[in-house]
């Protein structure tokens, strides 16, 4: 049984003061960058430029550009893009009369139409969408391949296919 005795220079043990609602963090202060996006709801009408560092939902409708070099632009099943697109990534599930540029992946699902050319890196079309234009599917620069492989990307396991084959199914 252990025996303790009371120094009589100690101080009391006191808890530390409770913070102020000011000072306590909320979740959204914590990590802002990485839930941040831009969305446009089914209401609301977008005519001009549009430049973005963040991603962008389109549920409503856009008249003139898109720009989001860095990020993902998704068009909703009720969204309506009169617009060119350039982002790393499109998916489109609604409709899209424009030109899209893309550095990584274009996605036509299959309720989204697409009225103009694009050019990408790489491409999936759900059966069942739309597509009137020009494709340009793009190969990696040489710096690009080297970045990949020193990341250690397997391109054996990689599938693809002429461009001219791809069109030759889409038709059929």
């Amino acid at each position: 049984m252990a025996m303790f005795a009371q120094n009589s220079n100690a101080t009391p043990v006191q808890p530390p003061p409770t913070p102020s609602l000011a000072e306590v963090p909320t979740p959204a202060a914590v990590n802002t960058s990485a839930n941040q996006y831009s969305m446009i709801g089914k209401s609301i009408v977008i005519k001009g430029e549009i430049v973005a560092s963040d991603p962008i939902y389109v549920y409503g409708t856009v008249e003139g550009s898109i720009n989001a070099p860095a990020h993902r632009v998704t068009v909703g099943k009720e969204g309506i893009v009169k617009a060119d697109i350039n982002a790393r990534e499109i998916v489109i599930m609604g409709d899209v009369c424009g030109n899209l540029e893309s550095t990584e992946r274009v996605e036509i699902r299959n309720d989204g139409s697409l009225m103009g050319n694009l050019a990408t890196r790489r491409i999936y079309i759900e059966e069942g969408a739309v597509l009137s234009g020009v494709i340009d599917v793009h190969k990696p620069s040489k710096k690009e391949k080297a970045e990949q492989e020193d990341a250690g990307v397997d391109r054996k396991s990689v599938v693809s296919f002429p461009v001219t084959e791809m069109v030759e199914e889409i038709a059929s």
